[in-house]
């Protein structure tokens, strides 16, 4: 392992900067004195047009590029729109890696998911488990798309003496994160959910269209009636049973939470008082396993590769067979901790203040048992999270959510 030496100034590529994982790259960049980062809006660059991406890359040569964008969403979106995934990711990534070997550029960090190991793999899930096994069907054409981009980076490390490395995140949340109730991750739906809950119980109508015409539901925006509303929250879960409150009632499990300790309403420090009596579906059983990370952690691994990480491949990397690689070129990057979606979500219900109950529909499929990463790889370089989990839940809801009040 060798220094690559990034000088502060020298210009580096945030592909997809809007997005959760390209925003907090460049909070991240910034924050650690990079000063000369390459940004272009999907208006300014079309990254699915290969001419224009080749064009700029060789006009800009930065000397490091974060291959951030992607198509992403949900279990829902992934099986729906399965024809754009493949072609939206694939068109991407090798439009970017592509067009940097032939504009000459060396480094480059590729953003995979952790959602491309298969299914059945054991746990926690090693870096060398990739293509071992099926993978999951619900989001196969995505994950085909990304392991292309995982091995497009290798063969051009080997072929053309590139330093292009991948990185696996697991479960990611944090600002710039999707809340669309039908297209988003676990987390940000199950805390899309407790706010709207919260406000609903408080019968706090004003929020309540704020955060609609923010995040509109299908159709249903903040000027919609108040039956209008009601009808799409209780189509997704979130419903009144009653004008009168309810009482906690929580599972031994989540004895080590603390109760109540960030509400949407900073100046107070106890539960407030409800109007109406709410209750929260959810998904399955809520046993499934999961392992989640603040985005700007993944940021912040993303860097700390950047600044010390080469894989130091043979002179002829021809000579190198089939299976060898003296350095794999990508990482896990996680927390290396899982806990239940029922303690998430008994989590999620403290932190935002929910006082409703809550219904975990058993006829509803739970998904993969189990999901997590083996980060021994990372740990061995010296990285690790700065951030738990509850304080990272907490900054959210006094963050994103709270704009919302």
């Amino acid at each position: 392992m060798t220094d690559l030496k990034i000088d502060k100034s020298d210009k580096i590529y945030v592909a997809g900067h809007n997005g959760m994982v390209g925003s907090a790259l460049v909070r991240g960049l910034q924050k650690r004195g990079y000063s000369n980062l390459l940004m272009r809006t999907r208006k300014e660059l079309d990254l699915l047009d290969q001419d224009s991406v080749f064009s700029f890359l060789q006009k800009e040569k930065p000397r490091y590029i974060f291959l951030a964008a992607a198509k992403v969403g949900g279990i829902n979106a992934n099986n729906t729109f399965r024809g754009q995934f493949i072609y939206e990711n694939l068109a991407i990534e090798t439009n970017i890696i592509h067009g940097a070997h032939l504009a000459g550029i060396k480094e480059l960090n590729f953003l995979g998911s952790s959602c491309i190991y298969p299914r059945d793999c054991p746990q926690p899930m090693k870096e060398e488990y990739l293509l071992t096994g099926e993978l999951e069907q619900t989001n196969e054409p995505y994950a085909i798309a990304k392991i292309a981009g995982i091995k497009m980076c290798e063969s051009y490390n080997r072929q053309y003496g590139t330093n292009f490395i991948s990185v696996m995140p697991t479960n990611l949340y944090g600002p710039n994160d999707n809340y669309n109730l039908e297209t988003s991750h676990v987390l940000p739906a199950l805390l899309r959910k407790f706010h709207l809950g919260k406000c609903l119980e408080n019968d706090n109508w004003d929020a309540i269209r704020v955060d609609l015409n923010k995040n509109p539901i299908k159709e249903i925006n903040g000027n919609a009636s108040q039956n209008e509303i009601l009808k799409t929250l209780k189509n997704h879960g979130i419903s009144i049973i009653s004008d009168k409150p309810t009482s906690d009632l929580r599972p031994q499990t989540s004895e080590h939470l603390s109760p109540a300790s960030f509400l949407l309403d900073p100046a107070s420090s106890s539960l407030s008082p409800v109007t109406n009596k709410v209750v929260i579906s959810l998904w399955g059983t809520g046993t499934p396993l999961r392992e989640f990370l603040h985005v700007d952690d993944l940021a912040n691994a993303c860097t700390f590769l950047m600044e010390s990480v080469t894989l130091n491949l043979l002179p002829d990397s021809s000579s190198l067979s089939p299976t060898s690689c003296l350095l794999p070129p990508f990482y896990n990057i996680g927390s290396g901790e899982e806990l239940a979606i029922k303690d998430l979500t008994f989590m999620i219900k403290d932190i935002v203040g929910f006082q409703g109950d809550l219904h975990f529909d058993t006829s509803m499929p739970d998904g993969t048992p189990r999901k997590l990463l083996d980060v021994t790889r990372m740990s061995e370089l010296g990285w690790s999270p700065n951030l738990s989990l509850d304080d990272g839940i907490s900054k959210i809801v006094h963050t994103t959510l709270r704009e919302n009040n």
